[in-house]
C-alpha cells in the first residue's frame, strides 16, 4: 500500500506534503522519496521469490 501511496498517479502522500511545503519542488520531493520506492521493490521481489518468508511466524 505504501509503494502506492508514494508513486505516480495517486502520490497521496507525497501530494499532501507538497501542500504543507509549497516552497519545495515537487520533483525534489521524488528525488528524496526513491530510497523508499527502491526498499519496496526491493521487498516485493524477495517476497514473490520466496513466498514462503511472509508464512514464517516467529516467537
Amino acid at each position: 500500500v505504501e509503494l502506492g501511496l508514494i508513486t505516480p498517479p495517486m502520490g497521496m502522500n507525497i501530494f499532501v506534503i507538497k501542500a504543507m511545503a509549497p516552497h519545495i519542488k515537487l520533483s525534489d520531493m521524488f528525488k528524496g522519496v526513491m530510497p523508499f520506492i527502491v526498499s519496496d521493490l526491493v521487498r516485493l521481489v524477495i517476497l514473490v521469490a520466496f513466498p514462503a518468508i511472509s508464512l514464517v511466524l516467529l516467537n
